[in-house]
């Protein structure tokens, strides 16, 4: 297969659309892994269609690109229809250029290390400048008919699986046995160590598990030589910027501004935005050594300056025997993690971060070692300047790493890897790690939008939830969140933080809670809708809205929490089944009923518009379930013909792409929005318009007209 190589340059925002659909054309014969960093990041080694590329986490609030070839993250290649290290999902602030896993040790003949050789690292992926020299990584290949296999533990999902560990599950196997990758090119200086790698990736909605992914990986030597003095370790070119703001095509600019640090009691190295979009990207990055099947193991942190050759301490690994003494945990010869690296580095730079654990003594032919990372993201905590990387700043990062603990240790809740008196939750006499405890189950929710006024309706299923620790039914209540207006109208959108509380109903007769019982939400008879199985039992209506504006709305429930395991009250996650609505008119064929449009007249500097010509929409309203909306110059020459139906909802507009960027809105069915771009692609000037609708059920023909000034 021929090597391609694609630049981002300076392209144009509708240049760069039509540029979306030559790329899905091209990925059907290739898949890209191509960006731009620095004058030499801009080409990347062209992966073949048996790689997939196409996953990632999305159950929670973080979303992380995962791969079946040991790298994670895309380099920005797939954005921004696809996630790279996104949290909060959807926020567009990235953490990640991109990052891999590696494997270094040396090949002996036996257990006693006679004809001992190497070292020899396996790397998933490099700098990126190493990349493109074909210096290394991309050093893991797969089977013809691999791909990344999704599970997930929650029974309404389409990959419900019995035997998923989380929410999310993504499953992959590779190995650095070849030395050509599957399109039959020469992986240079690639020595194989011989190993088999099965990796799972575990994400949760849980609003105190959805800011982590776990990384699990089983390696297992397939060879017949013995791999000794092992070490194991994720590397990754982090990086901390709001996407919405500064553009990862602008090269540089972008990837130099992070500050880094380490935390040896938490095992986790981070990345924050020391200089970029300061108080626009206000979140840490941390990649954090969890454990592994070996008992006494440790973690290694080290970091490097992108394309640095000369520096003692920060240099970047040009080849095995540099990279392997870099994951032994030395900067330079005698030189390890201390204080004045650990300031030094704080400073805004382009680096490289890596965290190792090992060595493990030796893993025989056929045996097999579990190593467990994980990636957590976390919201700088108080008030200091959002540059620096204060103590109190790492609150949340420290708080959330220790729920990532918690979740790898499972029943050995004190961390020590034996099963201690009543930590044997299951009975099956070994560690079953990956539990957590469980709110009661998300209701399943339906968001009906009309005009000037939304309905919300969900389930009961939750009521009967189980807690996993516990064994109790412990549900208590639920509660009813929405956002407020213009929420959407910000660089960066975090649409947990954006929920506000809107209403609160629990149970009665305990001592938890408000006590006001469900008759005020609780309906006679369930609510079906048309295909949908679902009984709908409870209904909470919004009223006095503004249609055409943008609300979310979710419902969680909550238990009585467990005092017998020092736990409070645990509620389901706010964006499980978050919904995105927009009220509005309903559709109608009333002949007596006019169509019309709003605002009208239409000012350029509208509040719900964003900062760009392409940003700018009207609403045309009261339009049919289907038909098709004409519109004309004062002299009759056509300008746009746009075709409506029920479930259009606007996804094909630059507005809702950069406002709403899971384009799952939902519309009344009666209105259509535009853009006020003409057919031939161009804004149309200020000036009197007029509109004719025709309805496609009976050919009624309705007309308008509104003024735009701009």
């Amino acid at each position: 297969m021929e090597l391609s190589k694609v630049f981002f340059n300076k392209i144009d925002l509708m240049s760069f659309m039509k540029f979306k659909l030559l790329v899905l054309l091209v990925t059907s014969i290739f898949l890209f892994s191509f960006t731009t960093q620095d004058d030499d990041k801009n080409s990347r080694l062209a992966k073949i269609t048996k790689d997939d590329n196409s996953h990632y986490t999305n159950v929670g609030n973080i979303g992380i690109t995962v791969t079946n070839f040991g790298t994670i993250g895309h380099g920005f290649g797939l954005w921004p229809q696809q996630p790279n290290c996104e949290y909060p999902l959807g926020s567009g602030i990235e953490h990640l250029f991109d990052g891999g896993l590696w494997i270094g040790g040396y090949l002996s003949n036996d257990a006693n290390g006679s004809g001992r050789v190497g070292p020899f690292v396996t790397t998933g992926a490099v700098d990126a400048s190493s990349v493109s020299n074909r210096g290394g990584g991309f050093e893991y290949t797969n089977a013809t008919s691999s791909t990344v296999v999704e599970r997930s533990s929650l029974i309404n999902s389409k990959f419900f699986s019995p035997t998923a560990i989380s929410h999310q599950d993504l499953s992959m196997n590779f190995t650095d046995s070849n030395k050509t990758l599957n399109n039959g090119e020469l992986i240079v200086d690639h020595v194989p160590l011989g190993v088999v790698v099965k990796q799972q990736c575990y994400a949760w909605n849980y609003p105190f598990a959805d800011f982590f992914v776990i990384f699990n990986y089983w390696i297992k030597n397939t060879s017949k030589k013995y791999i000794d003095s092992v070490y194991v370790g994720l590397w990754n070119d982090t990086v901390v910027r709001n996407t919405n703001i500064t553009s990862p095509r602008t090269g540089a600019p972008f990837f130099n501004k992070g500050g880094n640090g380490y935390n040896d009691s938490l095992k986790i190295a981070y990345e924050f935005d020391a200089a970029g979009d300061v108080g626009f990207s206000d979140s840490y990055i941390g990649i954090q050594f969890l454990g592994s099947s070996i008992l006494k193991d440790k973690a290694h942190f080290l970091t490097w300056q992108y394309k640095n050759t000369t520096d003692p301490k920060y240099f970047a690994p040009q080849n095995d025997v540099q990279r392997y003494k870099k994951m032994t945990g030395y900067f330079s010869e005698g030189i390890v993690f201390n204080e004045a690296i650990a300031s030094d580095i704080k400073s805004a730079s382009n680096r490289s971060l890596l965290i190792t654990s090992g060595p493990y003594t030796s893993i025989a032919p056929g045996d097999s070692i579990n190593i467990v990372f994980a990636y957590v993201a976390a919201k700088k905590a108080g008030y200091d300047d959002p540059a620096l990387d204060t103590e109190v700043q790492k609150a949340n990062l420290y708080s959330n790493a220790g729920w990532a603990i918690r979740a790898y240790n499972g029943e050995d809740r004190n961390g020590n890897n034996v099963l201690d008196a009543g930590e044997d939750l299951d009975g099956d006499g070994k560690i079953t790690r990956y539990i957590l405890p469980a709110p009661p189950l998300s209701p399943t929710i339906k968001v009906v939008p009309e005009s000037e006024k939304v309905t919300v309706y969900w389930d009961k299923r939750a009521e009967n939830s189980v807690d996993p620790i516990s064994g109790n039914k412990d549900f208590e209540g639920y509660r009813i969140y929405r956002t407020n207006l213009g929420f959407d109208l910000t660089a960066s959108q975090d649409m947990m933080k954006s929920l506000t509380l809107a209403a609160e109903f629990d149970s009665v007769n305990n001592e938890i809670g408000y006590n006001t019982g469900f008759d005020f939400i609780e309906m006679d008879e369930p609510k079906i809708f048309p295909d949908d199985t679902t009984k709908y039992w409870y209904k909470f209506e919004f009223d006095n809205l503004l249609n055409g504006w943008q609300y979310l709305y979710s419902v969680t429930s909550f238990d009585e929490g467990d005092a017998a395991n020092n736990l409070e009250s645990l509620e389901s996650s706010s964006l499980a089944g978050i919904n995105r609505v927009l009220p509005g008119t309903p559709p109608t064929s009333n002949k007596e009923v006019e169509v019309g449009v709003y605002p009208n007249p239409y000012y350029g500097s509208a509040i719900w518009d964003g900062g760009y010509e392409r940003l700018r929409k009207i609403y045309f309203y009261n339009l049919p379930e289907e038909c098709e909306i004409t519109i004309y110059t004062l002299s009759g020459d056509i300008v746009k013909r746009i075709h409506h139906n029920q479930q259009s909802n606007g996804s094909n507009i630059r507005w809702f792409e950069t406002f709403a960027s899971d384009e799952k809105q939902k519309m009344s069915g009666g209105e259509e929005p535009w853009d006020l771009i003409s057919d031939y692609d161009q804004a149309i000037a200020t000036g009197l318009y007029l509109f004719s609708v025709k309805d496609i059920s009976n050919n009624n023909i309705k007309v308008g007209k509104f003024l735009v000034i701009k």
